[in-house]
């Protein structure tokens, strides 16, 4: 299941909610203020896991591995 983070219209708070596929979009609400006006937000991506050939590279991030 996918990590989406949100942000809560009325106060500002963001929060991540783990998301199933089935899960119904009207139970989305803020954790602090429990309002349901919530915005899912656009987060960039990473490489977990990734390693070089040559296994000198041990966090998957560097242009030598992963460029």
């Amino acid at each position: 299941m996918p990590i989406f983070t949100y942000q809560c219209q009325k106060c500002k708070h963001k929060f991540d909610l783990l998301v199933g596929i089935t899960m119904d979009k009207a139970k989305f609400e803020c954790p602090k203020c429990q309002s349901k006006k919530v915005t899912k937000l656009i987060t960039s991506s990473i490489n977990v896991g990734k390693s070089s050939s040559n296994g000198s590279c041990s966090t998957g991030s560097c242009p030598t591995c992963c460029g």
